[in-house]
């Protein structure tokens, strides 16, 4: 076979990819390694969930292999020099989520700024309701410039919000500062003048644990977090206490790994800790963009001459960079697809 699904596309790009290239879906070898090894042996691309882990060994049972493409971006389920080494190229959609990301970055601000709704929601009186507050007028701190932040950066500054920053990888002087309006300031002003913080750093192994107690101590008493960061880049014990003694009133975390909050972890049971499964990605639109994306690289890879002699295959390549970033919520315009039948069949 040429390529093996376990996660799948959206019908229309399936359904383009078909026409070019013999296409099979499994998604139950997601679970059963033994098996996944026998059809990958002669696959030449495959399309994998974010719990599949792709090694060196991995690849030693794909002689054929080509492209390992999967629809969200991670950096710690695939052995990227392994990949290289053996020629295999990674295709990750990584502009797919981003206004998805964003907006579960508003939404969660909103959502812990107005915690008292889920009371109202089940009938409790108004006395019984938490007071809430507005985002307008507030001041919310980016901690990193992950393309997350260059989409939310306006949502938040057109609701009346004051947009602090700080990135440990880029300068305070850097031009992007100006270009997202975000006033740059060090850590600790970031923790001590901010009322909520969005967390969408980019991760990377120095990082660790980089979010400590000493950091934490700089927070602004009752400040609210957000974020769609590798839970990593927390001490689970330094979060704890601050959750605990006032420093953080609440945190509302995507994505976080299954063992950050386990029974016998300093964060299991505690109340004003919110964590959701990658929620952030998971919307139509975004499933819609990372499905034609990863559609027209696969044709691109395993066909590179038909791709460049096909008029209805599109130049994708501004979406395969870091710097990308969406100016509309057209998802046609960056992926061409039948948009309003996706719609009615959701």
């Amino acid at each position: 076979m040429e390529v093996l699904l376990l996660d799948p596309l959206v019908p229309e790009a399936l359904a383009w990819l078909q026409e070019r290239h013999e296409v099979t879906f499994h998604p139950e070898l997601a679970d059963d390694p033994f098996e996944l090894r026998k059809h990958t042996y002669k696959s030449r691309a495959l399309v994998l969930p974010p719990h599949v882990v792709v090694t060196s060994e991995f690849l030693d049972f794909a002689p054929k292999l080509e492209v390992v493409a999967r629809m969200q971006i991670s950096s710690d389920n695939t052995d990227l020099d392994a990949c290289a080494r053996r020629n295999v190229r990674v295709l990750q959609a990584r502009s797919a989520t981003v206004r998805s990301n964003a907006e579960y970055l508003l939404y969660g601000l909103l959502m812990l700024y107005r915690r008292g709704m889920v009371s109202a929601l089940l009938g409790r009186p108004i006395s019984h309701v938490r007071m809430g507050r507005e985002l307008s007028g507030s001041t919310v701190g980016l901690l990193g410039l992950a393309p997350v932040a260059h989409t939310l950066a306006p949502m938040l500054r057109s609701l009346g919000v004051r947009v602090l920053g700080y990135d440990p990888a880029v300068h305070y002087a850097a031009d992007i500062w100006d270009k997202l309006k975000v006033e740059p300031v060090t850590l600790q002003d970031l923790l001590g003048h901010s009322d909520a913080i969005s967390l969408q750093m980019v991760y990377a192994s120095r990082f660790r644990g980089w979010i400590n107690e000493r950091m934490l101590n700089n927070c602004k008493p009752g400040q609210l977090w957000v974020g769609v960061s590798r839970s990593a880049l927390f001490d689970a014990e330094a979060l704890a206490m601050a959750l605990c003694d006032g420093r953080i009133d609440a945190c509302m975390l995507d994505g976080a790994n299954p063992q950050f909050a386990a029974e016998g972890t300093p964060l299991h049971g505690i109340p004003n800790l919110h964590l959701t499964p990658r929620l952030g990605s998971h919307t139509r639109e975004a499933k819609l963009r990372a499905s034609w994306y990863l559609a027209h690289r696969i044709h691109e890879t395993l066909s590179p001459g038909e791709a460049r002699g096909d008029p209805r295959s599109s130049d994708f390549s501004v979406l395969d960079g870091p710097d990308f970033q969406e100016t509309t919520s057209d998802p046609q315009a960056v992926s061409p697809s039948q948009w309003s039948s996706v719609m009615n069949r959701a």
